[in-house]
């Protein structure tokens, strides 16, 4: 390993790196602290095919500097295969507090390919290799469900991400073919709603038996709770008869809506007598 002084325009961001750099207040602090006290901690890097540094650990403070103005950082060089640099992008940023679960999700896959990849290339036992072996506080089922996430359609996992879907029929939604979960998106976005944990098992169990379609994702997902107002449903298969071919779930609701307005405006006109 060695240290030295690089230009900020020598560092690249990791290949495939599952966390995302946020402008937040904590973003905002590190940006202070660097231009008041300067870099204190060296980036790990790895040396590049191409030219340049690779980074392994120091994307947030790369983002600060630049937002700082700072020209030049010092860096670690460390001489690692693609394997250990993975496992140690996902380990040094583990312990962040702001980690979104897609970011673990992403992170967690990543790491368990590599120690994988690292347990057949060295010729140890690939069953060595476990969910276990992942992180030090989580269970391996835990790691799995994480994981699980990373076959969600990127719009549905942004729902879990903004706290909008739970853990639990996040993962059950998973196992989902990827038209399902667009049919779901369409039904969730048309209902403002998104599925419980029962309505997703049956969601998941029906797919299984392939008769998970739009119509039975829409009553599934309509249907009546304890102490649920009284609410007019229509199948969207029905109604999109009479829209354009491609119109979506939410250009049909303001359609509707618009016409709606219309049609009542006309009975108080008519009553006013104009």
């Amino acid at each position: 390993m060695s240290e030295k002084i690089v230009s900020i325009n020598d560092l690249y961001e990791f290949k495939d790196n599952p966390y995302k750099v946020k402008d937040n207040e904590e973003m905002q602090d590190l940006i202070d602290s660097i231009k008041k006290y300067g870099i204190i901690e060296p980036l790990i890097v790895r040396k590049r095919d191409k030219g340049g540094y690779e980074i392994i650990s120091g994307h947030r403070r790369k983002y600060a500097c630049e937002k700082a103005g700072i020209k030049q950082v010092p860096v670690l060089i460390r001489d690692m295969d693609k394997n250990l640099a993975v496992i140690t992008v996902v380990d040094s940023n583990l312990q962040r507090q702001d980690i979104l679960p897609s970011e673990k999700a992403f992170a967690f896959k990543m790491k368990l390919d590599a120690e994988r990849h690292q347990g057949k290339t060295s010729g140890q036992d690939v069953q060595k290799w476990t969910r276990e072996n992942i992180t030090d506080n989580m269970s391996g089922r835990q790691v799995q469900r994480y994981v699980r996430l990373t076959e969600l359609t990127p719009e549905l996992l942004k729902l879990v991400d903004e706290n909008k879907m739970a853990m639990s029929p996040a993962v059950e939604i998973s196992y989902l073919k990827k038209q399902e979960q667009k049919d779901l998106l369409e039904t969730i976005e048309s209902e403002d709603c998104t599925p419980s944990y029962p309505q997703a098992i049956r969601m998941r169990e029906l797919s299984k038996q392939n008769k998970l379609d739009m119509d039975t994702i829409f009553n599934i997902m309509t249907e009546q709770k304890p102490n649920q107002k009284e609410q007019i449903k229509f199948k969207v298969e029905k109604l999109k008869g009479y829209f354009p071919k491609g119109y979506s779930t939410k250009q049909m609701e303001d359609t509707i809506e618009k016409l709606l307005k219309q049609y009542m405006q006309r009975w108080k006109n008519r009553d006013l007598g104009r």
